[in-house]
């Protein structure tokens, strides 16, 4: 492993405007932003299915970086790091732990959303001396019910978009009613926002090793959570479509030191984004308390 190129020290400036750097991690390149105070524990967000860096909603990052240091970054073979895209979520937790170990950091917080949720519960548990505390967000454990289905609704809507010519995450993310789909296209405006050096698309092959892994933790037997002993906040939508609520509700309910948003009504999978005004405060609080 070698230490960053170039790394900058972290800015107050927003998530539009913040460089992408790379790190070498075994020979693969790992790409990454960051941006927040310097001092304090890192937090790490490990991102969706099919995520890139631009995936992430800018007031979300913003409004924890106001506070905190906060890195994003591609997983291997994913957007603009090198490698070949594993086909699991604990190789692809492996993966995360070199990535921050890389960066020189020997504690951090975690933020995992969705995929990143399950990658976030391996880490947690595998490395309970590195992980200080946990956000989980429209996520849910291994052999979650419903969970096996994401990869079938993914391509579903996938096609629907391309015959509609709709961005796929309006019906992932969001519920079809007027508020959801309102929340739905001022989240696809605030992606837009970053207008120079944006991150590559997931090609197909990586795309497809995402969908196997996460297959593969929908059909794996249920987790015991009790080995995470780390503080723990859960959030999501009450209609979560990808990965249905209950899930969560079972994480909260599994955790030994969990607290639980409670469920944001008419939202989906990305609760956290169509409800960011009360998420990052409560998220703030959670990581500084």
């Amino acid at each position: 492993m070698s230490t960053p190129q170039n790394s900058p020290s972290p800015s107050t400036a927003s998530y539009k405007s913040a460089v992408t750097r790379s790190v070498s991690v075994r020979g693969e390149d790992f790409a990454y932003r960051e941006l927040g105070p310097e001092d304090g524990v890192p937090l790490i967000l490990l991102v969706h299915l099919a995520g890139v860096l631009d995936n992430w909603d800018p007031r979300v990052i913003d409004g924890l970086a106001a506070r905190r240091r906060v890195i994003t970054f591609d997983n291997r073979g994913v957007g603009a790091s090198s490698g070949s895209t594993p086909d699991t979520i604990e190789a692809m937790a492996r993966d995360a732990v070199l990535f921050i170990r890389a960066l020189g950091f020997d504690q951090v917080d975690l933020f995992g959303l969705s995929m990143g949720g399950f990658v976030a519960q391996v880490i947690a548990a595998e490395e309970p001396h590195f992980v200080r505390k946990v956000i989980l967000a429209g996520t849910g454990p291994a052999g979650g019910p419903g969970i096996d289905k994401v990869p079938a609704l993914t391509i579903q809507a996938t096609l629907k978009g391309v015959l509609t010519r709709q961005d796929p995450k309006l019906s992932l993310f969001f519920t079809d009613t007027a508020g959801g789909r309102k929340a739905g296209r001022d989240f696809l405006e605030r992606l837009k926002e970053r207008t120079h050096d944006r991150d590559k698309d997931i090609a197909l092959p990586s795309f497809r090793a995402q969908l196997k892994a996460i297959k593969r933790w929908g059909r794996q037997a249920p987790s015991d959570l009790s080995a995470i002993r780390q503080p723990v906040l859960v959030a999501n939508g009450e209609n979560d479509r990808m990965v249905p609520s209950h899930n969560t509700l079972d994480l909260a309910a599994r955790l030994p030191h969990s607290e639980l948003i409670p469920l944001y009504p008419d939202a989906g999978h990305g609760g956290v984004f169509q409800q960011h005004e009360d998420f990052v405060p409560r998220a703030l609080e959670f990581l500084e308390s």
